[in-house]
């Protein structure tokens, strides 16, 4: 289960001094120093004057959720013979964010954009990760652009990636390319996004790869206030996130050949880890062939089955302790994302992540056979402590954030019963957590024995949105 909370409409006012709250606690960097504000507006004007190819006539569109604005990529896809040449635009966050500068120094603060249900405080201002760099439709956009050629079975045959502008045609979402191709309507990108998407979402199948087909908890606006959803992505944020992915494994194996850049990692499972979720499968009678991947094992369930939303969960062991990690010289030995099943970097969103403007900014030099600028290599040494401790904080925000909205959409609801599942257990503490059918709640439950993988009835004894607690009991029968 996701725990990306997403409110529509506007916010009850408990619900807003809850997410003030979080922000001050947790002690969000939400207003932006005089100094750096008055380097984004200069820097919103006049770019870095840099050579660039002009790639304007092609026909990039930006496929994200509705309403977004701070847009880091745009995509076209064209036939290549039997293959495909896929066209991926990043936002030029170097043609604007000077090293050594305000901007970069409070952009090095903050990390990454941290996302709240009632807004986000951004890593950049406004006026360019809104505006100046975003790839908004219309307008002519420096960029980063990659170009990736696939074969017929969407495997990669050749990278490129160099300075460019390009123009979006127009900002969809993933609900339009959706009914697109379901309708048989897509034609140009959006259906050759839907087989290139279906192509590597094979790939990552046969790497081992790992994709959690898990929900997102969703707060809707309604006559009485608010409920909880769970919203299942669409395969088509699927096929949008294959491109990224392709795209960071590009990179990836760019800077391992050239022995300098930064890697997004993640360690393979520890035996003594893997031998515990393979228990769970057993106990909860989930199939697991003999030789067949964790990978193997997650593709196709259904988390709306309680036995198998219960693995889903406790299986998340196997995919902890991601980070990051930055080379120059002899590259890591341990270099692969185990998720992934394969070398990975993150470069797709610069507006929205500190590492992604370096990861890139290192490739570009890389591909055009330039040594990669003094100040890169030395920011490149600071990434993983600085994103780790930014990201903690994001973590933190976002646990605070799920369990504000779930008590408050509980909170007049003390002593009502409701069927859940049972996703973990800790028989230490007698409890574990439970997961409701309605609303989309995951919280702690008390008792014992709590069977886990099992449908039961429990009892709400607690919903405080000022100590943001809620936990349940097992219902009598």
């Amino acid at each position: 289960m996701t725990t990306n909370i997403r409110v529509s409409g506007d916010v009850h006012p408990r619900l807003a001094d809850g997410f003030e709250r979080i922000r001050r606690e947790i002690k969000l960097p939400e207003v932006f120093p005089q100094a750096v504000l008055r380097e984004a507006e200069q820097v919103a004007q006049s770019p870095a004057r840099t050579a660039r190819q002009d790639h304007t006539a092609l026909p990039f569109v930006t496929i994200d959720p509705p309403g977004s604005m701070d847009l880091d990529q745009a995509l076209f896809i064209e036939a290549l013979g039997a293959g495909y040449r896929v066209w991926y635009a990043i936002a030029d966050v170097g043609a604007f964010v000077r090293p050594g500068g305000a901007l970069d120094a409070e952009a090095r603060t903050r990390g990454e954009t941290v996302y709240l249900p009632d807004g986000k405080v951004p890593l950049h201002p406004q006026v360019l990760s809104e505006g100046a760099a975003s790839l908004l439709p219309g307008v002519t956009r420096p960029v980063a652009l990659w170009r990736i050629d696939l074969d017929a079975e969407g495997r990669t045959v050749g990278v490129d990636v160099q300075r460019s502008l390009v123009r979006s045609r127009e900002r969809l979402d993933y609900d339009y390319v959706q009914a697109a191709v379901d309708t048989g309507t897509a034609d140009g990108t959006l259906k050759l996004l839907a087989e290139v998407g279906r192509l590597r979402l094979e790939l990552e199948r046969e790497r081992g790869g790992v994709t959690l087909p898990t929900p997102e908890q969703e707060v809707v606006r309604d006559d009485d206030g608010y409920r909880l959803e769970y919203r299942v992505p669409l395969p088509s944020e699927a096929w949008n996130a294959q491109i990224s992915l392709l795209t960071g494994m590009a990179a990836a194996s760019m800077m391992l050949d050239a022995e300098i850049g930064v890697l997004r990692v993640l360690p393979s499972p520890q035996p003594g880890d893997l031998a515990k979720v393979r228990r769970v499968a057993a106990a909860l009678e989930v199939p697991w062939p003999e030789g067949a991947s964790y990978g193997d094992v997650v593709h196709g369930l259904d988390p709306k089955n309680p036995a198998q939303a219960a693995f889903l969960n406790e299986s998340k062991i196997l995919l902890r302790g991601s980070g990051y990690l930055s080379f120059n010289g002899e590259p890591p030995a341990m270099a692969e994302h185990s998720a992934v099943a394969a070398p990975y970097a993150h470069v797709t969103a610069p507006l929205r992540r500190l590492v992604d403007r370096y990861a890139t900014e290192t490739c570009l030099s890389i591909a055009a056979g330039e040594p990669v600028p003094g100040d890169i290599q030395a920011g490149l040494m600071d990434l993983p402590e600085i994103m780790s401790s930014t990201g903690r904080r994001a973590g933190a925000v976002e646990r605070a954030s799920v369990d504000l909205v779930e008590a408050f959409v509980l909170r007049d609801r003390i002593g009502h019963d409701f069927d859940a599942v049972v996703i973990d257990t800790d028989e230490r503490r007698q409890g574990g957590q439970v997961q409701l059918t309605d609303p989309a709640v995951i919280a702690r439950c008390d008792g014992s024995p709590l069977p886990l993988g099992q449908r039961v009835r429990v009892r709400l004894t607690q919903a405080d949105p000022g100590t943001r607690e809620v936990r349940f009991a097992l219902a009598l029968a």
